[in-house]
């Protein structure tokens, strides 16, 4: 196989994207006041079309402009995390050796370029994401009474992206609170949406899903190993090792170190195929603690039972309400989500949704978890104070709004030019922030 057919198909996208818009160029199809326009790279094609549907939805006004309120304070809220996991990434950057850097790709939310969001779910929770969160913005626009120019779709942003061009004079000449409430919309719409999305994982794996058995899940299995030798493979489940259940990871852990190398024993192990094995097993010697038995597979750091109580409610986690809630975040790390392959065997199902068959079916939950997860990651960072981000417009006007209490004699034109330049402050330090935790370990 070709290992540089990835980047030859991206070259002739590129090439072909060129010719494209350059065949448009020529043909006069091209320009600020036309159908098709450039916003960098990208290619805007806009439509006047649903203009009036935006309209229909807008004119619940007190319900918008409520809702907007509460948008406000949740992306001031995320703003805050946002810009406290950064710093906390600065910090904990200086403690962090050159080859465990984390690659900067990683701060990419682009799917299949940040090695944790998956092509597929990922591309079509972005999609999901960024359309109802530019619809939020023009609809809340016209509950607003701000006027909504043209709607449409950006080519050449990952790969599609989506856009409600609102009007920039009456956008700049409205009152600071309501052009807020337009900003804070799209953080609003991206943080229901994981709730919405959240919750409905949540009922679908617990109507469900069950564990096939109470262990620990094996990940993989190293060749001509003892647990190699005894038919274990990836998709089991360790029930018990010589008489210990191993209902946890660290009970299977403890159940390892009181073997030694060449002792016997006897594991009980749940197999994809559905049986329950006792199997008489020779372990031996542990490459890392001579004294130990090695029976030699991996475990995954999550017990079935545990991914299942994460996924259906990350605050029942035994871990706690906290760890709970960040193993739900952090599953693509630990590779458990999406749940594929040999995972899938962990897991018995049933209910209506089993007729789906276990492929149809897991399809269906990551698809959720993605849309949830995606949903959080827009929500957060659109949140950052960095321009052209909807964070920026609420930064810069809550530094107006500061200076305005404290500069009384301040013209509104001064102090809107005070929160451009304290906007254009919080982007370099955002930037700043994210760029340190990737460069930073490599001149340490």
């Amino acid at each position: 196989m070709n290992p540089y057919l990835g980047y030859e198909l991206a070259l002739l996208a590129v090439v072909l994207y060129a010719g494209v818009v350059y065949a448009l160029w020529r043909t006069g199809h091209i320009g600020a006041d036309r159908t098709f326009s450039f916003l960098g790279p990208a290619l805007m094609v806009r439509t006047r079309r649903g203009r009036s549907m935006l309209d229909r939805w807008g004119r619940f006004v007190r319900f918008w402009t409520a809702a907007s309120d509460l948008g406000i304070a949740l992306a001031i809220a995320a703003m805050g995390v946002i810009l406290a996991l950064l710093l906390f990434g600065a910090v904990a950057s200086l403690r962090v050796p050159s080859s465990e850097a984390p690659s900067p790709a990683t701060a990419l939310g682009i799917p299949g370029i940040n090695p944790i969001i998956p092509l597929g779910y990922g591309l079509v929770a972005l999609i999901v994401g960024i359309v109802l969160h530019e619809l939020s913005h023009g609809v809340v626009a016209r509950s607003q009474k701000i006027g909504v120019k043209s709607l449409g779709i950006l080519w050449c942003v990952i790969p599609v992206g989506a856009f409600v061009e609102q009007d920039d004079a009456e956008m700049l000449a409205a009152p600071r609170r309501q052009r807020d409430r337009v900003a804070a919309a799209g953080v609003l719409a991206n943080f229901v949406l994981t709730i919405v999305f959240f919750v409905a994982l949540s009922a679908v794996v617990a109507s469900s899903v069950h564990p096939a058995a109470a262990g620990v899940g094996v990940a993989y299995v190293e060749s001509n190993t003892p647990a190699a030798n005894a038919s274990i493979a990836a998709g089991d489940i360790i029930v018990a090792v010589n008489g210990t259940n191993t209902s946890t990871v660290s009970a299977f852990e403890t159940a390892l170190e009181a073997t030694h190398p060449n002792e016997t024993v006897l594991v009980v192990y749940h197999s994809t195929s559905g049986a329950t094995v006792t199997a008489s097993v020779t372990l031996a010697k542990s490459p890392t603690v001579a004294t130990r038995g090695f029976l030699g597979v991996a475990v995954d750091e999550l017990t079935p039972a545990e991914i299942r109580q994460i996924l259906v409610w990350p605050g029942g986690s035994s871990y706690g309400p906290f760890e709970g809630a960040v193993y739900w975040l952090v599953l693509p790390l630990a590779t458990l989500e999406p749940v594929a392959g040999s995972t899938t065997h962990y897991f018995v199902l049933s209910g209506p949704l089993a007729g789906l068959g276990t492929g149809g079916f897991w399809v269906f939950a990551n698809l959720l978890y993605w849309l949830a997860w995606m949903n959080l990651l827009l929500g957060l960072s659109n949140a950052l104070p960095l321009v052209p981000l909807d964070g920026g417009l609420l930064f810069r006007d809550f530094m107006a709004s500061i200076a305005a209490r404290w500069r009384k004699t301040w013209s509104a034109e001064r102090l809107d030019a005070f929160g451009t330049r304290a906007v254009a402050v919080s982007s370099m330090v955002v930037l700043v922030l994210l760029v340190w935790q990737f460069v930073v370990p490599h001149l340490l």
